[in-house]
């Protein structure tokens, strides 16, 4: 199992329109794509020097393979509505987390 891990830290200004789009438009277009087997949003419990609220979007699919087929058929799309609604206000960064043991 992989675990698609998207951090971002988002303005402020924007942080209730952007809750709004990950909960309700956002993470159930990523689970549409069928490439997603669950997806959880948490938030990081750190204040940044730099303002901002942290989150941990970890979204959880089969393999790597079907991962790197998300990559090429649909994060370019989904990607790109968050940089045009939010802009510099949104900063992200991805990891990829494979699941060794589950207690």
């Amino acid at each position: 199992m992989i675990i698609y891990n998207v951090t971002t830290n988002i303005h402020e200004s924007v942080h209730d329109q952007w809750i709004i789009w990950m909960q309700h438009k956002h993470i159930p277009e990523m689970i549409a794509t069928g490439k997603f087997i669950s997806a959880r949003l948490v938030r990081v419990l750190v204040e940044e020097e730099m303002g901002g609220v942290t989150y941990s979007t970890q979204y959880t699919t089969d393999s790597k393979a079907t991962l790197e087929k998300y990559y090429r058929e649909d994060a370019p799309a989904l990607q790109a509505e968050g940089q045009k609604l939010f802009g510099e206000k949104m900063l992200t960064f991805k990891t990829e987390l494979q699941v060794i043991s589950e207690h």
